[in-house]
């Protein structure tokens, strides 16, 4: 892959450029700019495997208690798991992760199953349909309210909600006042759910988080509901993307779908792969609480920290061909999930949806194509997934 040659290098999350095509930035910032100060983000920018690595485990140094995207949303910082550090973060890890513990995923199997069932047969009639809009999200977002025990009939306004979240303007270069909006819509939603399990709880995630107790230490309701509109964005967006994203390599790669196709036992390989891959969770943020030198830059205690997880798993420092989706790669320390103390809780729960979904898609959908030219991509400097990824059954 050609690096960018301009006269004068810019790293640009905010750019629709980036939104599309990261990597060649990413390749000009590992051979050329392992630590880059951006002008248009104001904040350094990592890029190498090693040193993402070392900023995951050297929490002490790389804080997230300033929040972990890059434009944070108002509230989140502190109340969350990604938006803390030990000893805090430990506790609310403690608190949190018995939700996601595998006796409470295992009864989500077969609901999913006949939902990704559902869904594909209506797929199968279109013949030409949107992934997103009817495959990833609709399995994605009705897993998760089943997990969390919302409404079926708050599908649409919740996703729609989310997405905004997610975003970002990119000519203010900051959360606008509609993303803004579309965050405290989830915080306010989800502080009536949480209003409505305490009084009458039910075998639901919100319902747990609540009675989640170790030695007499509870969530605080800041945290219950930080925590379970973080869920959701996870749930609702980034799981949905990654579905994309592995639907988007394989109509790129279609002689790795075709495998898969055939052998559905191959589904763990191209879950992590994929990962490593295109992660749809590509970049960030850490603040630093001292003075550090990297690479001949001097980064000063209060500066903020970019760090690009989907460059690090294409670092060809760590790993070999990484441009080459290979389903026999050794995918062992890819980044997708994170990494140090900040690794997806969720992941299990992410692991399980996509084999479900995604084995069966292969299964009945062995042959597709993307049937437009030029994909939109969402506006964010976090996340990295199209708008609509429209598809055609067939060779």
């Amino acid at each position: 892959m050609e690096t960018i040659t301009e006269q004068k290098f810019q790293f640009n999350p905010y750019s629709p450029i980036m939104d599309s095509d990261p990597f060649p930035f990413y390749k000009t910032l590992r051979d050329q700019y392992p630590c880059f100060w951006s002008d248009d983000v104001n904040m350094w920018i990592l890029s190498r495997y090693d040193d993402i690595k070392r900023a995951g485990v050297e929490w002490e140094t790389f804080s997230s208690s300033q929040g972990n995207l890059v434009d944070e949303l108002p509230g989140r910082s502190g109340s969350t798991l990604g938006t803390t550090d030990p000893p805090r973060h430990d506790r609310l890890r403690k608190l949190i992760q018995s939700a996601f513990a595998k006796n409470n995923l295992m009864h989500l199997m077969d609901p999913t199953k006949e939902l990704v069932t559902e869904v594909l047969d209506r797929v199968l009639e279109m013949g030409s349909f949107d992934f997103v809009q009817d495959f990833s999200s609709q399995i994605t977002v009705g897993t998760l309210f089943a997990m969390m025990g919302l409404p079926d009939e708050d599908h649409h306004e919740v996703r729609r909600n989310v997405i905004l979240s997610i975003q970002s303007d990119q000519e203010t270069r900051q959360k606008g006042p509609e993303h803004i909006a579309g965050f405290k819509f989830l915080t306010n939603y989800v502080e009536d759910i949480v209003r409505q399990r305490r009084a009458g709880p039910k075998d639901d995630l919100i319902s747990r988080l609540i009675l989640a107790e170790i030695d007499g230490d509870k969530l605080e309701e800041a945290e219950i509901i930080m925590t379970s509109a973080t869920i959701i964005l996870a749930g609702v967006e980034s799981l949905s993307s990654f579905l994309s994203m592995m639907a988007y390599n394989m109509a790129t790669f279609p002689d790795a779908r075709r495998r898969i196709a055939a052998d559905v036992s191959l589904m763990p390989k191209a879950i992590e792969e994929t990962l490593r891959f295109n992660t749809s969770a590509q970049r960030f943020k850490r603040v630093l609480t001292k003075d550090l030198e990297m690479h001949g830059q001097q980064m000063k205690k209060g500066d903020f920290v970019m760090l690009c997880y989907g460059s690090a798993n294409r670092d060809e420092r760590f790993f070999r061909n990484p441009d080459v989706y290979d389903l026999e790669r050794n995918t062992r320390g890819h980044l997708g999930f994170g990494g140090g103390v900040h690794l997806c809780l969720g992941n299990m729960f992410a692991r399980m949806i996509t084999t479900i979904a995604m084995g069966e898609f292969f299964t009945k959908i062995p042959e597709y194509y993307i049937s437009v030219e030029e994909l939109n991509w969402n506006p964010s400097t976090t996340f990295r997934s199209p708008v609509k990824l429209p598809l055609t059954i067939g060779k």
